[in-house]
């Protein structure tokens, strides 16, 4: 079984590698580096076959059941080059931990935790010259598990695949870190509790193109979406935790099974606290946010993500009325926290917290 997992490396040969592309335009997830983490599971084995291999494609019947049923889960996390050369990785045993969270609720296998560790550390390293190096890019890193078993019937899928791969890629907003635009929907929910709004699988997005698309065509850059019961009570943006900063509180939605519980989201609750800002996980409506805004003390919004870090807002459009906030202009709380999450990623100063995982 997996206590004694070993990990086989075979490197993709030096003229098959691809060409990398420039640093100024990397985009999100449009590049993908030479190599991916590949590893199997059914009933007889458990997990095996762990490998390191050349990145490339899968052979997979017609039948596997995550084409049909939508067993697939996935994490996001990043690997950053510091100055002096040294690669950092954020919390990574917590985007795995997460992951066997996530595979409870869908009925798939756990992940051996610290032997994925290993296999990731050993991919990140073995492709460190993926790892851009100018201000504000980084490596992502895609852990995904998926139900390959052939066979039609609701039901768990009696085999896995699981695999890591990885991309080089620059901010995930065309807008860097200026004020984005959100779009709050009462049209459409999300998730509900007692669902799978607190997992990260593959369906979750799915069911949020539809409105991303509505937001899109309106101008906005993303959805921020309401509770599926009432449609009153704010729950998080498409890709992201959202905080409302009014008067002295930095308030965000609590988790409650309809919620995924985001790393960065937990980091930055913990970074604020140790500065000691008055932070509230608690209920908040649409109604008090805008009458926030309309009042003057809703001083910042901002969004917390693997993908964007923090990503303030500077407009809210709610049932056709827009609402501006902080003169449409980031905070000064959002740039705070965004340079020192991104100092610490990056190794530039303290890690306090013991947030930072160092290969190599």
């Amino acid at each position: 079984m997996w206590q004694d997992l070993d990990i086989a490396v075979k490197k993709t040969a030096p003229e098959k590698r691809k060409e990398k592309p420039p640093q100024d335009a990397l985009g999100f997830g449009d590049h993908f580096t030479d190599h991916m983490f590949l590893m199997k599971w059914n009933k007889e084995n458990g997990w095996h076959d762990a490998r390191i291999c050349p990145y490339g494609n899968f052979s997979m019947d017609p039948a596997a059941m995550v084409y049909h049923y939508g067993q697939a889960i996935f994490e996001g996390l990043k690997a950053y080059k510091g100055d002096d050369g040294q690669i950092y990785m954020f919390r990574p045993e917590d985007n795995l931990e997460r992951m066997n969270s996530s595979a409870l609720r869908m009925c798939m296998p756990r992940l051996p935790v610290d032997n994925v560790l290993k296999g990731l550390k050993a991919l990140v390293y073995l492709d460190r010259d993926w790892i851009p190096t100018v201000d504000g890019a980084t490596l992502y890193i895609r852990p995904t598990m998926i139900g390959v078993e052939p066979a039609l019937g609701v039901r768990p899928s009696s085999e896995y695949y699981f695999f890591i791969i990885m991309s080089p890629v620059g901010a995930y907003y065309a807008e860097g870190f200026s004020p984005t635009k959100i779009w709050v929907t009462d049209k459409y929910v999300r998730a509900v509790k007692g669902g799978v709004g607190h997992v990260k699988t593959a369906g979750n997005y799915a069911a949020s193109i539809m409105a991303a698309e509505e937001a899109h065509k309106a101008g906005y850059t993303q959805v921020l979406w309401l509770d599926a019961i009432e449609r009153k009570y704010v729950e998080e943006v498409g890709t992201s935790n959202i905080f409302f900063k009014i008067g002295d509180d930095l308030i965000t939605p609590p988790l409650g099974g309809s919620i995924l519980g985001g790393i960065t989201r937990d980091s930055v609750i913990e970074l604020a606290k140790s500065w000691g800002i008055n932070v509230l996980e608690r209920r908040i409506s649409i109604d008090e946010v805008t009458a926030a805004c309309e009042d003057g003390s809703l001083q910042e919004v901002f969004g917390t993500g693997t993908a964007a870090v923090i990503s303030p807002v500077g407009e809210l459009c709610y049932q056709e009325k827009k609402y501006t906030i902080a003169g449409g202009a980031t905070g000064e709380l959002s740039k705070k926290l965004f340079e020192e999450l991104q100092a610490i990623q990056n190794g530039k100063t303290a890690d306090p917290f013991k947030w930072i995982t160092r290969i190599g």
